[in-house]
């Protein structure tokens, strides 16, 4: 098992990614390159560079990543707000991944100031 599998951080962008995953079924197909697309591919993001950051870096190099990971999650957020404001899902479909998503960004956070320290 690899460092990053451990750490609760990884998991939880995990956990944020199966409901990215989840909300973009919901968006319509004509998006699908658009809006859905999007939606994945910066969920997996976050979960990459959480991974990559984790192994042999720098402090410094590590919190570099945890940067580009928040970046991403940001990038969900506004595709939810996209998401919602098109009306293609309710604010209640995506409540559960926003509140995800506010722990995730909590916990980034958290890491790369102890990092920084």
């Amino acid at each position: 098992m690899y460092k990053f599998q451990n750490l609760e951080v990884y998991q939880l962008a995990l956990a944020h990614l199966d409901l990215s995953y989840a909300l973009a079924e919901k968006l319509p197909r004509s998006g699908e390159y658009n809006l859905r697309s999007q939606l994945v591919r910066a969920a997996t993001s976050v979960v990459l560079n959480i991974a990559e950051g984790s192994t042999g870096q720098s402090n410094p190099e590590q919190s570099r990543f945890l940067g580009m990971a928040l970046r991403s999650l940001v990038e969900t957020v506004a595709c939810q707000e996209i998401g919602e404001r098109r009306k293609y899902v309710s604010k209640d479909e995506i409540s559960e991944l926003s509140e995800c998503g506010h722990k995730l960004f909590a916990k980034i956070q958290s890491m790369r100031r102890s990092l920084e320290r």
